[in-house]
């Protein structure tokens, strides 16, 4: 076979278990590369905070005073095939309520209260024509914020496809109302347990402190979100031939029949919702007032489904097998978390984690606290590529992130807030991002078309995401 006639091999980003694992190796290998030392810490309400300038080195091998034994800081090949169960074990708390989450929102999926209920304001408002889409966003964007809505989107993509080209939009208004719309919530989230809510329990931030501040980003970057919605839109309807689906979408309009406005409501649906909504409050105010912490969310959430199992009259079996649903759904970033400790493990039994800090701190020394905030948030953004998983990149980065936010005197809830907010805005252009991939190929709508669409919206995002991150770092720790 000839060199041209050899098919091309395609890049394929490597799968994030095995990111993973390569990051273990190489974190290993700098266990004999890296000096090790240790600073010394203080508790602050509960939680072990890193001092500043207390900084000492380690010699790699040593004798134990106490037992006479040899100590070795080097981590070898079985350290390496020893710290996935290793991590897993010291992540144990917040893989379970992963998973404890992940069931009890799949038996409220299965009961299709979500489904209808967004199908019903659908329905009323259709007739108000642009009232519809803030609407919409609105809800999409609760879900966001609330309980990570992302890969439920999905089927509502299909739903609003018709409704929004039968008002004399396009494909893209169809895909944006949904996508820009739980996306926008994801990111300005305010009790995500995927997102904010692991990252604070990564790094020991009890009572979600910093709340007001993610209502008010909420409030901010929803809006943005809708007015650039609301925008795009009506630019459409007066003039279809500025879109990029233009002719595309005249073939749909011959496609698509009548939109099904016959989906039931049931009342079971109904109160099922208002057991959502009433979870959802009780979760903030313990999180407010009581300093909740995982176990009091898990067994809120827990409470939720198993009442909306009930409600819906599932039998203990259905309601059992949703919940097993579930978990397998949650299982990869269960098990992405429980890895990416065995990261830590390895670096931390080689002691070179407080090394790393230490020379991060003297690198980042004197830069101003937004510049510092703009670098970690850009950080996260970058990071997200590879690890899409707000959950998973929680777990392997805010244990370095945390403490060296602390050690640049700032708050650590900016560490949080960076992650929160920069790892969905890269899925918002990422070719990586399953939910985006997924609901431009329900609407029929190419990457390349999206990317001219949206890259104005994505660095206006940015800017204020960034900013976001700045307030967060700088203000005093509650």
């Amino acid at each position: 076979m000839s060199e041209a006639a050899k098919p091309k091999r395609k890049f394929q980003v490597p799968h994030t278990y095995t990111i993973i694992f390569v990051l273990m190796i190489v974190v290993a290998v700098m266990t004999w590369i890296i000096p090790s030392g240790v600073f010394e810490t203080t508790e602050v309400d509960g939680r072990q905070v890193t001092v500043a300038g207390t900084y000492q080195s380690i010699d790699k091998v040593a004798v134990d005073a106490e037992t006479g034994d040899e100590v070795d800081l080097r981590q070898g090949v079985n350290a390496v095939l020893e710290a996935p169960i290793a991590g897993i074990i010291g992540a144990a708390e917040v893989i379970g309520f992963v998973l404890i989450v992940g069931g009890a929102i799949q038996i409220i999926s299965a009961t299709g209260a979500i489904d209808a209920g967004m199908r019903r304001v659908v329905r009323r408002f259709k007739k108000k024509d642009i009232l519809v889409i803030p609407i919409a966003m609105i809800l999409f964007a609760l879900g966001g914020s609330t309980f990570g809505m992302a890969e439920e989107t999905l089927p509502f993509f299909a739903i609003f496809l018709p409704i929004m080209i039968a008002m004399g939009f396009d494909s893209i208004t169809a895909f944006m109302v949904v996508f820009i719309g739980a996306r926008a919530g994801y990111i300005a989230s305010t009790v995500n347990p995927f997102s904010v809510l692991i990252a604070q329990g990564v790094i020991g931030i009890a009572g979600n402190p910093q709340l007001w501040l993610r209502l008010v980003m909420f409030v901010v970057l929803v809006s943005v979100s809708i007015v650039w919605v609301v925008l795009y839109a009506r630019k459409i309807r007066k003039n279809p031939e500025k879109s990029l689906t233009y002719h595309d979408d005249k073939a749909k309009r011959s496609e698509i029949g009548a939109v099904d406005d016959d989906t039931p409501f049931t009342m079971a649906q109904k109160w099922i919702l208002v057991v959502f909504l009433l979870g959802m409050a009780l979760i903030v105010w313990g999180l407010v007032s009581q300093g909740w912490y995982m176990g009091e969310l898990s067994a809120v959430f827990l409470a939720m489904g198993l009442i909306s199992g009930v409600i819906a009259r599932f039998s203990q079996q259905k309601i059992a097998e949703e919940f097993v649903v579930g978990l397998k759904d949650f299982v990869f970033s269960a098990v992405v978390i429980g890895l990416a400790k065995g990261v830590l493990v390895i670096a931390s039994d080689g002691m070179i984690i407080d090394t790393i800090l230490n020379g991060l701190a003297d690198g980042l020394a004197g830069v101003a606290p937004a510049v510092y905030a703009a670098i970690l948030y850009l950080v996260e953004n970058l990071l997200s590529i590879l690890v899409p998983s707000s959950s998973s990149l929680a777990a392997l980065t805010m244990p370095i992130f945390g403490p060296l936010t602390e050690l640049m005197g700032l708050n650590p809830e900016g560490a949080v807030t960076a992650l929160c907010l920069g790892a969905p805005m890269m899925t918002i252009m990422c070719p990586t991002s399953a939910i985006l991939v997924a609901g431009l190929a329900v609407c029929k709508v190419s990457l390349e078309k999206w990317w001219k669409t949206c890259w104005k919206y994505w660095l206006l995002m940015t800017v204020l995401c960034i900013g976001f991150t700045a307030i967060s770092a700088m203000l005093p720790v509650a």
